[in-house]
């Protein structure tokens, strides 16, 4: 495998493997002798393993680190466990431990490494408090006149790369007590996305899930798309209910915010809370457009200070439609004042 994902790094002239270690513990010394700009880390290695040796990694020698993972339920649950440890993002094995058709992947781990080499480690270990004011909080684009919102409401959020980490940070600061449903796109491929639900259902005070094919939607609980499906909203009488689908993917996601958001756009006497927050790419921004010219729309964008990948928030704060640019630790507050 080490051989493997070497010759497959090194197609890309842009990248040189300088070194592959055997288990967590040579990885180590050789991240400390040899000072790459990104690492890949199978969690599955003898005598220390890929969590253990990320957590030494991040206190004595941080840098951006690419969990390459598999699908089982174990392996989904420790990269998710990783993700919230610091690591930058990962690629999943497409068959299992011992992938010899990883080559399927490459473009991904290519692409992966090359985004986590630019990442600035400070946004993925800052631990500031919530108190600590950001700079850009205050920098509220379009909210002169504040606007009245309908009693009933949904919350929507789309994240990417760095999503994991930053929706414990947002949805663990939620009361119990919010009265607000709140659908959830984090792009992850299939097998993943339960373990992400179950892990921040286990550290919210609100319930966390994979959202269900069908289900009627309850104020207060947080649902995620599952990985390979877009999650839609439509409404049946007054009330809400999920429809899952694999209809194609889009902005090259499945599931992908756009998708959710433009179903969002089809919801009436509802206001609607969208929140975008780190990641690669401009998924979202379609679809706060569609939402700004037919609903009742309040939108937030994670600013440039706190995200790991500013792409999503930036192109969402282009459009000149975000109504507040907030930092990472301040999201959850400005979402409980609309609600």
């Amino acid at each position: 495998m080490r051989k493997m994902i070497t010759d497959l790094l090194e197609e890309d002239q842009r990248i040189e493997v300088i070194a592959t270690a055997r288990n967590g513990q040579d990885a180590i010394k050789k991240i400390q002798d040899l000072n790459p700009d990104v690492v890949t880390l199978d969690v599955e290695m003898p005598v220390m393993n890929g969590i253990d040796a990320l957590k030494k990694i991040m206190k004595t020698v941080p840098k951006p680190v690419i969990m390459v993972s598999s699908t089982t339920k174990e392996g989904a649950e420790n990269t998710v466990l990783a993700m919230s440890f610091g690591a930058i993002d990962f690629i999943a094995k497409p068959s299992g431990a011992i992938s010899l058709d990883l080559h399927k992947v490459q473009q991904e781990l290519i692409d992966k490494v090359l985004l986590a080499a630019n990442v600035k480690l400070t946004k993925v270990l800052q631990k500031k408090q919530a108190n600590e004011v950001s700079k850009s909080r205050p920098t509220e684009v379009t909210k002169s006149q504040p606007k009245k919102l309908l009693d009933k409401k949904v919350i929507a959020i789309g994240t990417s790369t760095g999503g994991p980490k930053a929706l414990q940070q947002v949805l663990t600061k939620l009361p119990e007590d919010i009265n607000v449903p709140i659908f959830i796109v984090q792009h992850m491929p299939v097998g993943f996305t339960k373990s992400l639900a179950s892990r921040l259902n286990n550290l919210s005070k609100i319930m966390v899930k994979e959202a269900e094919d069908g289900e009627v939607v309850k104020k207060g609980v947080a649902y995620i798309a599952p990985g390979g499906y877009h999650l839609k909203i439509r409404s049946i009488g007054t009330t809400l209910a999920i429809q899952l689908d694999q209809t194609p993917p889009e902005n090259g996601h499945r599931p992908s915010v756009d998708t959710m958001l433009n179903s969002l756009a089809n919801i009436n006497q509802y206001s609607i809370i969208t929140v975008i927050m780190t990641g690669m790419g401009s998924d979202g921004t379609k679809g706060l457009l569609k939402l700004k010219n037919n609903q009742d729309v309040i939108a937030i964008a994670e600013s440039e200070e706190s995200a790991v990948v500013f792409g999503m928030p930036r192109a969402a704060i282009n459009t000149n439609k975000v109504d507040e640019i907030v930092h990472l630790n301040d999201i959850a507050k400005a979402i409980v004042s609309y609600c």
